[in-house]
C-alpha cells in the first residue's frame, strides 16, 4: 500500500473522524491540549528510543515541532495560524496517541506505519503554515 493510499484510508478511518470530532473539544481547553501535547512528546520520543532510530527520530522531530507550534497557540503567543490548521494538528495528534487506530501501534514493524504516513501527509499539507511558525520562532517572521 502506497503512502497516499494509506493516508486516504487514515482520513477515511472512524478513528480519524472521531479523533477530529474531539480536536475542537481539546483546543476549547487549554489545558486538555496541553495534556496532549505532553502525550504526544512522550510516546514520540519513546518511539525515537525504541524503534527503528531513524524513522522514530523523524517522527519524534515532527511531532514536538507540531506540539511547540499548538503550544504558542494555545498560550497565545502566536495567532498567525489559521484555525482549521491547528484543529488538523490537534486531530493528528489525538490519532497519534490512540493505541487503536488503523493500524494499531502493538503491531510489529507496522503499528506505527500509519501515524507516521499521517504526520509526514500533516506536515506536506500545513508547510507553509508550519514554515511561518518555524521563521516566526527563530525571529525571522514578525506576527500580523
Amino acid at each position: 500500500m502506497n503512502n497516499e493510499n494509506l493516508v486516504g484510508k487514515i482520513l477515511k478511518s472512524v478513528f480519524y473522524k472521531n479523533a477530529t470530532k474531539k480536536a475542537g473539544k481539546y483546543a476549547g481547553t487549554g489545558l486538555a491540549v496541553l495534556e496532549l501535547l505532553r502525550e504526544a512528546l512522550i510516546k514520540a520520543k519513546d518511539i525515537a528510543q525504541k524503534e527503528n532510530k531513524g524513522i522514530g527520530q523523524v517522527l519524534a522531530d515532527r511531532i514536538t515541532t507540531l506540539s511547540r507550534m499548538v503550544k504558542a497557540y494555545a498560550t497565545g503567543r502566536y495567532k498567525i495560524i489559521p484555525w482549521a490548521s491547528i484543529l488538523k494538528i490537534i486531530a493528528s495528534l489525538i490519532y497519534f496517541i490512540s493505541p487503536f487506530d488503523l493500524i494499531p501501534d502493538f503491531l510489529p514493524l507496522i503499528g506505527l506505519s500509519d501515524d507516521l504516513a499521517l504526520v509526514m501527509w500533516l506536515f506536506t499539507s500545513l508547510k507553509t503554515d508550519i514554515d511561518n511558525f518555524i521563521a516566526w520562532e527563530k525571529g525571522e517572521l514578525i506576527p500580523e
